[in-house]
């Protein structure tokens, strides 16, 4: 130990000043203290052709300072080791305290001249082994304490000379020694604690050199990607992730070199050959000297947030597509509004909403202002004519006398998801424009308020129905028509009753008129019959004109047995003379129906004649009966034959028009019949058994005050 004193080149007796004696003790001591290591000695240098336990190369070169030799020379954080067992602690104790007391007695009783006191360094270290603060301070302060006594025990106080130079350097070398095994013991714990936290994180952290080889690799890399430390740690990063940059490499690197950091999104190929998405996050690391000696890399498996937003950015535009290109009228309204005033005013259901409204006659106007336009689709703007132009509120687009928007809001306080409905909407130029809409509410749970409403345009649908009623009307006409040719013999012989009677009153009276003496209460009897009787004739004839007349439908209130009465009469001469008995039965007390009495006299028309036609060729007694009763739709008109009825490979087609059994039939008067009955809210129903006649069934609503009453 002696020789630590000397200078180099000197002939070993020729001793060296104190200050470059202390530092060659400083840089010997620092080539004793083993490399730095946490706990276990973990943390090592990976890259190839380094050994475990070396600095790595390039650690010389980068002017550290004796001190931070305890400083891994690499990128590579420890990774946390558990702590020395107790055994091994206290047996490294009980070393420390051997030699302690084997150099306190060499260095007190020998006769060597050399710093033997100097040796305490080492137990400074061996207690610096068991990673306690209180062992290293203990170590040293017993070192520092033991080398006095020796020193006076061996020279005394007052002694100067060379045995005091050697005690104040091993006195020095003690003191260094232990202050740098505390800083190290310092600079492992933050060390360890840091590796605790890299290896704990959730995210992928791994450490590369310049060249791009990986240096480090924690738990989280090794689970996402595949490949374990010991399989990741020297291969090239870019090449073992396939990785797949934004931008070019280079511009990465310029933003790293330019900034400090650089964030970007990545895709990585794990071991599988699966690919992730990863936020990533460089940062670079940097020596005492500010040298880049790698780039910490952390990033962040985001696979399933981007999937999730490509979904999602993809659903948007779809629904963009069909947004705009859908020939549907599609109006995205914003109900927030609606749903805070309906709360503030407590209405949960469709009958406080009936109460609200009849209290405050400004809650309906409100609301449809309240009830926000978002956007309106190409195909809308187009329906009510309007171009970029925007509509604030539902308010701008109905019209003023509008009532679908009351069920539109009962169904909303309702929960319903979806509602459909017509009604009429606005157009920029003051027309109206009759729709179809479906609107979509949200649903149990959500709390915004998106609404969505899809039109359909009715106007040609209209035009089309009002042409086909118009057709239907000149059907009907034409049948009608038809009907009475059929009906001629009866029509003759109604009208002719009352003119025959008008000529036998008339005769009578010239005859009590051409009297001697005139019996003028006779002639005016006679004219009273006569004038009666042309009242008769009239009505036949308006009758059968009103039969035959082509007018817009007009409906009224109606009693089911007059429209029963008059039907009979019109079709009574072709009964008569078929020999059919006619049994009509209509019940007391029956609701009356709405309807348009010619149309409905034709159907029943229709009817009878059908019946009598069919029992035309029948032997035996014939009956047609007649039953007007009370249905749970309304009122039941039957009109029962005794014929002999209707096949059923026949009945399903009956209504079909077209199709007839008579050898001179058109085949519409019965597709005309049901056609009727299903305009009046009814329908029209056949029934038959082979050899046992048919019933035919008018059903037809009852009118609404009727029913409620």
């Amino acid at each position: 130990m002696e020789g630590l004193l000397r200078s180099p080149g000197t002939s070993g007796v020729e001793q060296a000043t104190p200050r470059a004696g202390l530092r060659r003790i400083a840089r010997s001591f620092a080539r004793l203290i083993p490399p730095f290591r946490v706990a276990s000695g973990v943390a090592r240098d990976r890259r190839p052709g380094t050994k475990a336990g070396t600095s790595a190369p390039g650690a010389a070169n980068t002017g550290a300072s004796a001190s931070e030799v305890f400083l891994p020379a690499t990128p590579d954080p420890p990774r946390p080791a558990p702590a020395g067992a107790p055994l091994s602690r206290g047996l490294l104790r009980a070393a420390a305290a051997a030699l302690t007391l084997l150099i306190f007695l060499v260095d007190a009783l020998s006769p060597l001249e050399g710093a033997v006191a100097v040796l305490y360094v080492v137990v400074v270290l061996i207690a610096a082994r068991t990673g306690r603060r209180g062992d290293i301070v203990a170590a040293g302060l017993a070192g520092l304490a033991f080398t006095l006594v020796a020193y006076v025990a061996s020279h005394g106080i007052g002694h100067v000379g060379a045995p005091s130079i050697r005690a104040l350097v091993s006195v020095a070398a003690i003191a260094i020694t232990a202050v740098l095994s505390l800083e190290n013991r310092a600079t492992t714990e933050r060390l360890t604690a840091t590796a605790r936290l890299i290896d704990i994180s959730h995210d992928m952290i791994f450490m590369r050199d310049p060249a791009g080889t990986i240096t480090f690799w924690n738990r989280a890399a090794e689970q996402a990607y595949g490949w374990s430390a010991e399989e990741a740690v020297g291969e090239n990063a870019d090449a073992l992730l396939s990785t797949r940059y934004p931008m070019p490499r280079p511009e990465v690197e310029k933003t790293l070199a330019e900034t400090g950091r650089w964030e970007g999104t990545l895709r990585h190929r794990t071991r599988t050959g699966a690919e992730i998405v990863v936020e990533s996050r460089w940062a670079p690391r940097t020596d005492r000297m500010g040298q880049v000696i790698g780039v910490l890399e952390t990033n962040t498996d985001v696979t399933g947030r981007h999937a999730a937003l490509a979904a999602l950015v993809q659903s948007e535009r779809r629904y963009r597509r069909m947004f705009e290109g859908s020939r549907v009228g599609v109006v995205e309204e914003d109900w927030s509004a609606v749903r805070a005033d309906f709360d503030r005013l407590g209405l949960r259901d469709a009958e406080g909403l009936a109460a609200a409204l009849a209290a405050d006659p400004e809650l309906l106007p409100r609301t449809r202002r309240n009830a926000r336009i978002v956007r309106v689709n190409p195909a809308f703007r187009a329906m009510i004519g309007i171009g970029e132009e925007t509509r604030a509120s539902v308010d701008d687009i109905l019209t003023g006398d509008d009532t679908s928007f009351v069920a539109v809001l009962g169904a909303f306080l309702r929960g319903e998801r979806f509602l459909e409905g017509e009604t009429e909407v606005a157009r920029c130029d003051g027309g109206r424009v009759p729709v179809m809409f479906g609107i979509n509410f949200p649903g149990p749970g959500e709390t915004d308020g998106d609404v969505f409403v899809f039109v359909v345009d009715l106007t040609e649908r209209r035009q089309a129905q009002d042409a086909l009623l118009a057709a239907q009307a000149d059907l009907a006409h034409a049948a009608r028509v038809a009907t009475l040719g059929e009906l001629s013999a009866s029509i003759a012989h109604e009208v002719n009753q009352p003119l025959m009677a008008v000529v036998t009153n008339g005769e009578a009276a010239l005859r009590w008129l051409r009297r001697p003496e005139p019996d003028l209460g006779e002639v005016e009897a006679g004219l009273a019959r006569i004038v009666g009787e042309g009242r008769r004739a009239s009505e036949i004839v308006a009758r059968i004109r009103g039969f035959l007349r082509k007018a817009p439908e007009s409906r009224a209130t109606l009693a089911p047995a007059e429209l029963v009465e008059e039907a009979l009469r019109l079709v009574a001469r072709e009964i008569a003379r078929a020999e059919i008995q006619v049994e009509t039965r209509v019940a007391a007390g029956l609701p009356p129906v709405r309807g348009d009495r010619v149309a409905l006299q034709q159907v029943l028309v229709n009817l009878a004649l059908n019946a009598a036609q069919a029992m035309a060729g029948t032997p035996g007694p014939r009956r047609l009966a007649i039953r007007v009763a009370p249905a749970p739709e309304g009122v039941e008109i039957a009109v029962a034959d005794s014929g002999p009825g209707i096949a059923p490979e026949d009945l399903e087609r009956l209504f079909t028009p077209f199709f007839t059994t008579k050898t001179a039939g058109m085949g519409m008067g019965l597709a005309i019949c049901r056609s009727t009955a299903e305009s009046h809210g009814g329908k029209l129903v056949a029934e038959s058994a082979p050899g046992r006649g048919a019933t035919f069934r008018l059903i037809l609503p009852a009118r609404e005050e009727a029913r409620s009453a």
